[in-house]
């Protein structure tokens, strides 16, 4: 069985960046705490093409609701 080739990086990375100095997952705290995933229905997500919609509908039924 032959070994593997290693993988090509992507073609937008630049083989001279240094990431020696690097933090790992130095911003992953921020990200979780900011992020919501939700899953939609189907029907639902058929909808809403992106999260841009999702949150402009939502927007409208808040508002709706301050409103009444």
């Amino acid at each position: 069985m032959k070994k593997a080739e290693p993988s090509k990086p992507a073609p937008e990375m630049r083989a001279e960046y240094d990431f020696r100095g690097g933090i790992r997952g130095r911003y992953a705290d921020a990200t979780a705490r900011d992020a919501v995933a939700l899953v939609l229905e189907p029907d639902v997500a058929a909808a809403f093409p992106d999260a841009e919609s999702v949150n402009r509908a939502l927007r409208e039924v808040l508002e709706a609701r301050r409103g009444s």
